[in-house]
């Protein structure tokens, strides 16, 4: 997958396009691949760098959505539970089972919580990834080491998926290019054509690396842009009602030390009614999440203090240390683009629907908007089936239900460097063997090695230091003091592999360690101003 073949294809075609995806996080990437492994002449095109917002963000877990549940949304659980064994099935080498343990301090939440995960685990039906039961006291302790003691009377384990967020969207950029798609990033649409009758007939596109144009034909144009919906909605008609309700969650990433072992947490009810979970991810431990209105979606939202504060406070009334603001290695904020309840502008977010939403404005613009990670291959069928009606393309049926994403290996050892290459990590494990710098590690507190710096360049259209070390590898989200001290090296490796000069390269370790500090609570800048009443 490369940047250079990608404009080059774009350069060359003379005729229409069957889909323009215009959006590079889950949603789209999923359309892509639909649609190209159909047979259509498909182009995705990304304002800024594949899964720069959202789909990055997330709580890296695959799963049907216990609070769903609760809430009776039964339909969408057992949509969820499904597509999260479709996932598995297909990319074994990023998702992976993952044990949670509802801890049980009062008489009543055994019982409780050992129906409702049995209901769970019948919802799942052939595609469940293991029964659900009680523990005792001394079981649950056994699993979570690192758990309060004190009350405690034992526990319900479940299980659900796990995976890497963007490294999962890399692939799926790289399963719909090995199917004939033409995937670009750094390409922002600035105009959506329309014919003599209104409709929709192609975009223009602006390399923004050199500022080159380029206008498409196309006989459908879809618009999975998640928290930018409505601002592509307006291209086509200013005049368009507000869709998207965002809301952001924040992560906190603590050393591994404070959930030793390979079992989460789940904390079904907080002290506000939210979920939170302490889950072991890469070696560390992510805790998180919260839901919070906010009036406007940005690429790099900032957390608010008190969510910082309702995470560590949830955290430690379960761990038996509690973790302290100075523990935190790296904070991440993401914006979920919740579909706006029909006639409010008040309800909580946290109730709104994670159902997803396919709307056709009068123009033709396809817009798919809501849902979430785990139902990401659901909802892309479904819009590539409006997109087939629109655009009067060739009724071809859905093949993604078995197709093997991108680096698809069975049987991986997550015990080993690389594994979320899959089938790629011995062409890495080549390069790195082809050079002792490139074999170096890049910072003693992760794992990653130059190799990699190297091969996100030349296969994976990194452009930026950012791009390696927040979405390549996840340094950035892991740990952001590490990530600041690996930017010279980064920036160096990308500028040999990009042909840049020492001005790009200070440019780059100069904006990258401003980003970084973001990351970082003693530098995290806090807007109030954000926060929307609930």
């Amino acid at each position: 997958m490369k940047r250079e073949e990608m404009i080059a294809r774009i350069r060359e075609r003379r005729d229409p396009w069957d889909i323009v995806v215009i959006g590079g996080g889950a949603t789209g990437a999923g359309v892509a691949v639909d649609a190209a492994s159909r047979g259509f002449s498909v182009v995705l095109l990304e304002r800024e760098d594949f899964a720069k917002a959202t789909s990055s963000r997330s709580t890296k877990l695959v799963h049907g959505g216990v609070r769903y549940l609760e809430q009776g949304n039964v339909s969408l659980v057992m949509e969820a539970l499904k597509e999260r064994g479709i996932l598995r099935q297909n990319a074994p080498h990023l998702v992976h089972d993952v044990p949670f343990v509802v801890p049980n301090y009062s008489w009543w939440e055994a019982p409780f919580y050992g129906i409702g995960m049995k209901i769970y685990d019948l919802l799942a039906g052939k595609y469940g990834f293991g029964k659900s039961k009680l523990l005792s006291r001394e079981e649950t302790l056994e699993r979570l080491p690192t758990l309060r003691q004190d009350g405690l009377r034992g526990g319900v384990v479940y299980h659900d998926g796990q995976f890497d967020d963007s490294r999962l969207l890399i692939h799926l950029m790289e399963t719909a290019v090995d199917h004939g798609a033409v995937v670009l990033n750094y390409a922002p649409v600035v105009e959506l054509h329309k014919d003599d009758e209104g409709f929709l007939d192609g975009v223009a596109v602006v390399d923004s690396e050199t500022s080159e144009r380029f206008q498409l034909q196309a006989r459908v144009v879809v618009n999975a842009t998640g928290i930018f919906t409505d601002e592509v909605r307006r291209m086509a008609d200013e005049t368009a009602t507000t869709m998207v309700a965002p809301s952001q969650g924040i992560h906190l990433v603590l050393d591994r030390s404070f959930l030793r072992g390979n079992t989460a947490i789940m904390v079904p009810h907080t002290s506000d009614g939210r979920v939170l979970f302490a889950i072991p991810w890469h070696e560390h431990t992510v805790v998180g999440t919260t839901d919070t209105p906010i009036e406007q979606a940005s690429y790099e939202p900032l957390p608010f203090e008190q969510e910082i504060e309702f995470v560590l406070e949830t955290a430690r009334e379960y761990l038996s240390r509690p973790p302290k603001r100075e523990d935190v290695l790296s904070v991440y904020v993401g914006i979920r683009p919740l579909v706006k309840a029909a006639g409010s502008d008040s309800q909580k977010t946290s109730a709104l629907s994670r159902d997803h939403t396919i709307h056709i404005d009068p123009s033709g613009l396809l817009t798919i908007v809501g849902g979430k990670w785990t139902t990401y291959r659901h909802m892309a069928e479904d819009a590539v089936n409006h997109a087939v009606t629109l655009g009067k393309l060739a009724d071809t049926p859905c093949a993604t239900e078995n197709l093997h994403i991108h680096g698809y290996e069975e049987n991986v050892n997550m015990a080993k460097n690389l594994w979320v290459y899959g089938s790629d990590a011995e062409k890495i494990r080549e390069l790195a063997r082809s050079s002792p710098e490139l074999a170096e590690q890049l910072h003693p507190d992760l794992p990653y090695i130059a190799a990699e710096i190297v091969w996100a360049a030349r296969f994976e259209m990194a452009r930026t230091v950012e791009d390696a070390l927040a979405r390549r590898t996840r340094a950035l989200f892991l740990n952001a003091h590490a990530a600041i001290a690996m930017a010279p090296r980064a920036a160096a490796l990308l500028a040999a592999e990009l042909g840049k000069d020492d001005a790009w390269i200070a440019a780059e370790v100069k904006s990258f360690q401003a980003l970084a500090a973001q990351y970082t609570l003693q530098k995290t800048a806090v807007r109030e101003s954000n926060l929307v009443e609930n």
